[in-house]
């Protein structure tokens, strides 16, 4: 609806339950909007561990089609296939590098006793790479910090509009009521501004609550 109106924004900030690989480069090369999200990261046992082993330590060669250990093993096949109705790539190490491997119980548990990676396409694979690297940049961080003044307005709107259910049926009603809604919480904000009234409930955690209730 946005692009049919021409109001499609430079960035979108996203939070962590929606982005994907492929919504971000469709944003990207689609509609020239760049998508600010936290990608999720590996959670492989490899990666959770800090193992040597994890996927980032192998070499991946997308134009010879061949992947390298961190023993400097070859794989042996490059298999394209489809899992879950998504593209991917199933590539295996040679068994005989694999089984009198010194690390090879720290590498794989597979029952063939040699490890295999599956991959995302070149263009997912490398996208999702450089997005997991951008978002540990300060940079990055800086600009993501605004996504908490979003979450806060959505609150806002839930808890002080109650839009989280509509009260009519109809698709015009409801936009209706999401457009008086918007317009309270614009009250609501700019009576605190005039007043100097904090938009923001100051939390107390559970531990300062029962320090202030011995102190008094």
């Amino acid at each position: 609806m946005l692009a049919d109106r021409d109001l499609l924004p430079a960035e979108h900030l996203m939070d962590a339950g929606y982005p994907s690989t492929a919504n971000l480069l469709a944003c990207r090369t689609q509609h020239q909007v760049r998508l600010i999200a936290p990608m999720r990261g590996d959670s492989s046992r490899h990666a959770r561990t800090n193992s040597t082993y994890a996927r980032t330590a192998f070499t991946i060669d997308f134009d010879q089609q061949q992947v390298t250990c961190p023993q400097g093993h070859h794989s042996a096949t490059w298999n394209p296939t489809r899992q879950d109705g998504q593209d991917v790539i199933v590539v295996s190490f040679p068994l005989s590098a694999c089984i009198t491997c010194p690390a090879r119980t720290e590498c794989t548990r597979s029952a063939q006793r040699r490890r295999q990676l599956t991959l995302r396409p070149r263009h997912l694979h490398e996208a999702l790479r450089d997005a997991r690297a951008e978002q540990q940049t300060d940079a990055w961080k800086q600009t993501y910090r605004a996504r908490a003044g979003i979450e806060g307005t959505i609150h806002q709107a839930t808890a002080a509009t109650g839009i989280h259910q509509a009260r009519h049926t109809g698709l015009g009603k409801v936009d209706l009521e999401h457009a008086f809604a918007a317009t309270a919480v614009n009250l609501i904000r700019l009576h605190a501004w005039w007043t100097g009234t904090p938009t923001q409930r100051t939390r107390t955690t559970h531990l300062s609550r029962l320090d202030l209730t011995l102190a008094a």
